[in-house]
């Protein structure tokens, strides 16, 4: 077999590879799930410090309430709303459809904007007090 002077890697980003929307797809969706994942530890804590009442509670609260805990909510609301969506188009393809190039461009873009849209309301109506 002939020695190439070729990448061996598509990880060898730059003048090797360039990188594109469905490869960075990818990688949001699996980040997505494990940032989901540890979001549902979190979630755990808080119901067991909702059961424990009182200063568990209040801690909690106190924790999630911090900037750095609203940045941690954000984040766990963004990475359910991107795997739902990204899910969703997954199950599009299974089904056959979506598979021509433009097609999964625009699907791509779709998800990334409908995740944002998504999340920006979801804090919305949260921030204003659920009315």
């Amino acid at each position: 077999m002939a020695n190439r002077n070729r990448p061996l890697s598509p990880f060898m980003l730059g003048t090797a590879y360039r990188l594109q929307i469905t490869s960075v797809m990818s990688f949001l969706h699996r980040a997505t799930g494990i940032a989901a994942s540890v979001g549902a530890f979190g979630l755990a804590w808080w119901l067991l410090a909702v059961a424990a009442g009182g200063e568990a509670y209040a801690s909690a609260a106190a924790c999630l309430g911090s900037p750095l805990g609203m940045l941690a909510l954000a984040a766990f609301t963004f990475s359910l709303v991107y795997h739902l969506l990204n899910g969703i188009r997954h199950l599009m393809w299974d089904v056959g459809m979506g598979f021509e190039l433009p097609e999964v461009y625009r699907s791509g873009y779709t998800v990334i904007v409908l995740s944002v849209v998504l999340t920006a309301a979801i804090w919305f109506i949260a921030l204003r007090g659920g009315a």
